[in-house]
């Protein structure tokens, strides 16, 4: 997507000004949360305003629902640029063109009402009807790698199954959170008078995080993050639906078309620079066909490090934090989410501005194979047949049990790899972004749980099962008067 840069320039000064000058921020009406349009800086008054609208929510129709949820669609369409922009400005890592992608293709195709369903039973005892209820209000935890998206799909699923949600945003990503929001509820209330259907604390911080997961008001958690916040949501007492880490592996082998199997790796690795957590981390190549696809991703565009440029790379977009047995590797701060460009200027070399990912030939004991590393770089690491390359995928992945990708011909290859990986998503001869429905059948979701086991979120999965039985009676099929002895 092409954007003129004085559009872009002058979209962002005018949203960051009226931010930082406090314009736009709703008035309390007559003591209450009306007005507030969403935003919070006390939990207990996020909390106490989502449950209020839920309240509130509660007496309307499936059909308000969806109007309530065409609102947050239309604006993430609509207003895609101009937010796309602000949360690039405001996070500075990823590519702004993603950025403004990703609000659209949320806003476009996020499950709604039509996902949700009744199943009804019935037999010579009568009838049972299962509906899908909601849990009331849920709190929800949102990374700063796609803050105002992942706002927006977890908006429309939980709005459409009849929930409120207070959001703790990642402080990195609050700005555009913030104004979002604002937005949603405004537009909401305008229309349908009901205000704080998506509550929001402005200054998010760790407390606050463990105010909403403590809260008892709070019926479910929704957490979409890294391994920290993961294990933080899964320790609390109440439901959890965590979206946690992810270190997608790559498998090609000797069977794979090499210029499709290249094209499809650059498109997934180097979409918004690697944020994703879908996105294609390590490669693992058969020996026999390794030359060859490093050959054809130099042809799909992607530039190639020498041996010595991979150790160099290594050692500066690496680094390590903790102590003792808890120090271990994680991206650099400086090369998270960044251009190619600059990744390569980290190690002194020139690349064209045009070329969205680097890539070279690394040992599997190379800190990226292991690392979720969220940067346009990828190593390729040999493996002597498909049966290595599937062992070593399956260790780094480090049973998350996330995302896992084949390049393959034979069928064989794949069935063993997926049994052995037992991923969430599992993707055959495409990008990563397929199994989410952009290229590939399905739909999706930017909040995809896999230590809990829900996968990519629908609004099925924020309700509860309730179900309503009526014994001996509405029963219209079979012989008449059986029951009465005729």
């Amino acid at each position: 997507m092409q954007l003129n840069e004085t559009v872009i320039r002058n979209v962002v000064e005018e949203v960051l000004s009226r931010l930082g000058n406090g314009a736009g921020t709703p008035v309390i009406a007559g003591g209450g949360y009306q007005g507030r349009f969403g935003l919070f800086t006390c939990v207990d008054e996020a909390v106490a305003a989502a449950r209020d609208a839920f309240d509130q929510l509660s007496r309307r129709t499936i059909e308000d629902r969806k109007r309530i949820i065409d609102h947050i669609r239309r604006i993430s369409i609509d207003q895609c640029v101009e937010l796309g922009t602000m949360e690039m400005e405001e996070t500075k890592i990823g590519r702004l063109e993603h950025k403004i992608e990703k609000l659209k293709v949320l806003g476009e195709r996020t499950p709604g009402v039509e996902f949700l369903r009744t199943e009804v039973f019935s037999g010579d005892h009568g009838l049972a009807v299962i509906e899908y209820a909601p849990f009331g209000v849920v709190g929800a935890i949102t990374p700063v790698t796609h803050s105002l998206p992942t706002i927006t799909g977890n908006a429309v699923n939980m709005i459409a199954s009849g929930n409120t949600l207070v959001i703790n945003p990642h402080p990195g990503g609050k700005r555009v959170a913030t104004e979002g929001v604002r937005r949603f509820n405004e537009a909401i209330y305008r229309d349908l008078g009901i205000d704080n259907l998506i509550s929001l604390i402005t200054e998010p911080t760790l407390e606050t995080a463990d105010a909403i997961f403590k809260h008892r008001d709070v019926a479910l958690i929704c957490v979409t993050g890294g391994p920290g916040v993961a294990r933080a949501a899964m320790r609390q007492s109440k439901r959890a639906i965590v979206a946690g880490p992810g270190n997608p592996p790559v498998v090609v082998d000797e069977t794979a078309d090499l210029d499709h199997a290249a094209r499809c790796i650059i498109q997934g690795a180097a979409y918004d620079n690697n944020l994703l957590c879908i996105s294609e981390k390590q490669v693992f190549v058969v020996d026999r066909v390794f030359d060859a696809m490093m050959a054809a991703m130099e042809r799909a565009g992607a530039v190639r490090l020498t041996p010595s440029e991979v150790d160099a790379f290594t050692r500066v977009a690496i680094t390590s934090v903790g102590e003792g047995d808890k120090k271990h590797d994680v991206p650099s701060r400086d090369f998270l989410g960044k251009d190619a460009t600059v990744l390569a200027a980290g190690i002194g070399k020139t690349i064209s501005p045009n070329v969205e990912l680097i890539f070279g030939e690394a040992e599997e004991s190379n800190p990226f194979v292991p690392v979720e590393q969220m940067m346009p770089f990828l190593p390729f690491v040999r493996a002597r047949n498909v049966d290595e390359a599937i062992e070593m995928a399956y260790r780094s992945e480090h049973d998350f049990k996330h995302t896992a990708i084949i390049h393959s011909k034979n069928v064989d290859h794949m069935t063993r790899m997926g049994k052995l990986l037992d991923t969430t998503l599992f993707v055959k001869n495409g990008p990563s972004m397929a199994g989410l429905g952009l290229g590939g059948e399905g739909f999706i979701s930017f909040s995809i749980a896999t230590p809990t086991g829900e996968g990519p979120t629908t609004p099925l999965t924020f309700t509860r099962s309730r179900r309503c039985s009526m014994i001996d009676n509405l029963r219209i099929l079979g012989k008449q008067g059986v029951e009465s002895g005729e």
